[in-house]
C-alpha cells in the first residue's frame, strides 16, 4: 500500500492507498479530541490493504476544537480523494462508493458531515463523542447505513449516552454495538500525552476486533463484498448487538 501527504491539495492530513485500482471506494476518518492521526494509521492502513482509500485530516486538534469546522474538512478530504491524483495517477475513487468513520470527537463529526454530505454511502464510528452542533440531531437526517461501536468501559464518552443516543437517532439501517472490554482510548495505537489523562488506554484486542468489524462494514456497503457478512451480522462475545427500538420522525 501507498501513504500519502493531503497538504499539497491544500488540507494537512495522511492518506493510505492500494498500490493501484480504478474506481476504488475511499473513506475519510475522523481523529478523537486532541489525538494525532498517527494513533490510527495501524487502522488507515488495514482499510487500504483491502482496497479502501483511507484519508484522516490533521486539523482541529485543539482544545476548542469547532466541530462544524472538522466536519466540513472531513467533507474536503473526500472531494480531495474523489478530485485529486492519488498515487502515479494509477489510482481512482469511486465518487458513488464515499463513506466517513471516524473516533470519539471525529466520530460525532463525521455524523454531522454525513447529514450535510448526500454522497455518504456508509458512516461507521468508534467510541462517538457528542458536538456541538448536536450529531444527535443531526443523525436524524441521516439515512445512510450506519453501525455505531461503543466502548464498553468509556467514562469520557459513555455509550448510554452518546452512541446509544445516536444510534437511536438514525433514520437508515443501523447497528450499535458495545465492546464490553474496550476504553475510551483502546482504539488508539502508540503513546500520547492523553493517556496520563484521559480514560483507558491503547488495547490491543479493542483495535483487532474493532478493525475488523469497520473493514467487513465498509466493504459490504461500499463495495458490495458479502464474504464477510456473518462477522456483521452475529452476536460476538466482545462485541455485542445492542437492541433498538424505532426512531421518531423528526419533528416540524
Amino acid at each position: 500500500m501507498l501513504r500519502g501527504d493531503l497538504a499539497p491539495a491544500g488540507l494537512p492530513g495522511v492518506v493510505f492507498t492500494p498500490r493501484s485500482g480504478l474506481a476504488l471506494p475511499a473513506v475519510a476518518f475522523g481523529h478523537g479530541w486532541l489525538q494525532p492521526p498517527a494513533r490510527y494509521e495501524e487502522l488507515l492502513r488495514h482499510l487500504a490493504s483491502w482496497g479502501i482509500v483511507a484519508a484522516c485530516p490533521a486539523t482541529h486538534g485543539g482544545v476548542l476544537p469547532p466541530h462544524h469546522g472538522y466536519a466540513a474538512d472531513l467533507r474536503t478530504t473526500l472531494d480531495i480523494c474523489t478530485g485529486a491524483r492519488l498515487g502515479d495517477g494509477g489510482i481512482s475513487v469511486d465518487p458513488d462508493k464515499l463513506g466517513l468513520t471516524g473516533h470519539g470527537m471525529g466520530g460525532g463529526c463525521a455524523v454531522l458531515a454525513a447529514a450535510s454530505e448526500p454522497r455518504t454511502r456508509a458512516v461507521a464510528t468508534l467510541a462517538l463523542a457528542e458536538t456541538r452542533p448536536s450529531s444527535v440531531d443531526a443523525a436524524r437526517r441521516c439515512d445512510m447505513p450506519a453501525m455505531h461501536l461503543a466502548a464498553g468501559k468509556d467514562r469520557l464518552a459513555p455509550a448510554a449516552g452518546n452512541a446509544e443516543a445516536v444510534a437511536q437517532a438514525w433514520t437508515g439501517p443501523v447497528q450499535l454495538r458495545t465492546l464490553t472490554k474496550a476504553s475510551h482510548l483502546g482504539f488508539t495505537r502508540g503513546r500520547h500525552w492523553t493517556d496520563l489523562v484521559f480514560d483507558g488506554r491503547p488495547e490491543g484486542g479493542t483495535r483487532r476486533i474493532s478493525r475488523a468489524l469497520v473493514t467487513a462494514f465498509l466493504l459490504h456497503h461500499l463495495a458490495g463484498g458479502i464474504e464477510h457478512d456473518a462477522l456483521l451480522d452475529g452476536d460476538l462475545s466482545t462485541a455485542t448487538i445492542g437492541e433498538l427500538t424505532a426512531a421518531a420522525p423528526p419533528q416540524g
